[in-house]
C-alpha cells in the first residue's frame, strides 16, 4: 500500500464535470449552426472522460493510475456469464414493457426495428458511431473515476442512488439541444421529460451491478451501455411504452438488489479503493481456493473410506 493513501474527491470531480459539460452544451443550445452545435455536443460528451483521465493521471497515486489502466486493458476481468445475464435481463425489460403496454392500447408491432434513429446524423453508420462513442466515452468518466469516488465512502447501494440522481441531472441540457433524443421528449411534453429523468435513477443500479459483478471492468460497462443504447434506439417502442418501461426497470432493479444484497450492502471496499483492492481480490481468490481445497480433501477422504470398505 502507498504511504500516502489517495483521497477521492467526488464533489470536485462531479462539479467540474457538470460545469464543463453544461458550458459546452450551452453553446450547442445557443448556436444553431450545425458545425458549432455538433462541436459543443461532442466536447460536452467528452468532458466526464477527459476530467477523469486528468484527475487520475495528474494525481501522485500510482495505485490509482494502475487501477484505471487495469479497468481498461485487462479484458480477463470481464465475466462472460455475468455479461450474458445482464444482456438477457435488459432484453427481458424491453420485452416485458412492450407486452404490458398492450394493456394501454399499444401494439405488439413494437417488436420490430425502427427505420431510423431518434437523432439526426449522416446516415445509419453515423448514428451507430454516435451511439458507440457515447457509450465508450461516458463510461471512461463514470467508471474511470466517478463511481469509485463515491463508493469509497459508502455502500454500492447508496452509491447507486447518488450516481443515478447525478447522472439524470447531467442530461438536463440535452432537452434543449435540437436533434437529440431528449429534445424530442421535450416536444412531446414535460411528462416524457420527467419519465426519462426518473428512469435513469433505477438504471444506475443496473450499471453498478454490471460494473461490480465484472470485477469493476470498464469494458463490461461499455458493452452493457452500448447494448442498452442500441435497444432503446432501434426497438420500435413508443414514448408511452417507455413510460411503462420505467416501472419495469424499477421492479427489475429491486429484484437485482434483493438477489445481490451481499454486493450492494457489503462494506469491505469502503476506504480501500484502489490501494487495497488487490488485497481484497486476493483474499476472495484465496477463500475460493481454500474452499476448493477443502472440497477436494473431503472428496479424497470419502474415496479412501470407500476403498477401505471395498478391501475389507
Amino acid at each position: 500500500m502507498e504511504q500516502n493513501k489517495y483521497i477521492y474527491r467526488p464533489v470536485r470531480f462531479y462539479l467540474t464535470t457538470f460545469i464543463a459539460t453544461w458550458v459546452f452544451w450551452s453553446l450547442a443550445i445557443i448556436f444553431k449552426n450545425g458545425t458549432i452545435r455538433a462541436l459543443g455536443m461532442l466536447l460536452g460528451l467528452l468532458s466526464p472522460s477527459v476530467i477523469a483521465v486528468i484527475t487520475v493521471f495528474t494525481s501522485k497515486s500510482e495505485s490509482l493510475k494502475k487501477d484505471f489502466k487495469r479497468k481498461v486493458i485487462n479484458f480477463y476481468q470481464l465475466k462472460p456469464l455475468n455479461m450474458l445475464i445482464a444482456i438477457i435481463t435488459f432484453t427481458a425489460i424491453v420485452s416485458l414493457s412492450i407486452l404490458l403496454s398492450t394493456a394501454f392500447g399499444q401494439s405488439l408491432n413494437q417488436f420490430a426495428f425502427t427505420d431510423d434513429f431518434s437523432f439526426n446524423g449522416a446516415g445509419i453508420s453515423s448514428a451507430l458511431l454516435t451511439i458507440l462513442l457515447a457509450s465508450v466515452i461516458e463510461e471512461i468518466g463514470w467508471r474511470g473515476y466517478g463511481e469509485d469516488s463515491v463508493a469509497q465512502y459508502c455502500t454500492w447501494f447508496v452509491e447507486s442512488i447518488i450516481f443515478g440522481c447525478v447522472w439524470a441531472m447531467w442530461h438536463l441540457p440535452l432537452f434543449w439541444i435540437q436533434d437529440t433524443y431528449q429534445y424530442g421528449l421535450r416536444v412531446l411534453g414535460i411528462g416524457y421529460m420527467l419519465n426519462f429523468l426518473i428512469s435513469v435513477v433505477p438504471f444506475g443500479f443496473l450499471t453498478t451491478w454490471v460494473y461490480v459483478k465484472n470485477r469493476r471492468s470498464m469494458l463490461a460497462s461499455m458493452i452493457f451501455h452500448l447494448f442498452v443504447n442500441f435497444m432503446q434506439e432501434r426497438i420500435a417502442m413508443t414514448p408511452q411504452t417507455k413510460c411503462v418501461e420505467t416501472i419495469v426497470v424499477v421492479f427489475i432493479a429491486v429484484i437485482v438488489v434483493l438477489t445481490n444484497k451481499n454486493m450492494f450492502f457489503e462494506k469491505d471496499h469502503i476506504g480501500k479503493l484502489p490501494e487495497e483492492l488487490k488485497e481484497l481480490s486476493n483474499k476472495t481468490n484465496n477463500n475460493e481456493i481454500s474452499n476448493e481445497t477443502n472440497n477436494n480433501e473431503t472428496s479424497n477422504k470419502t474415496n479412501d473410506n470407500e476403498t477401505s470398505i471395498n478391501i475389507n
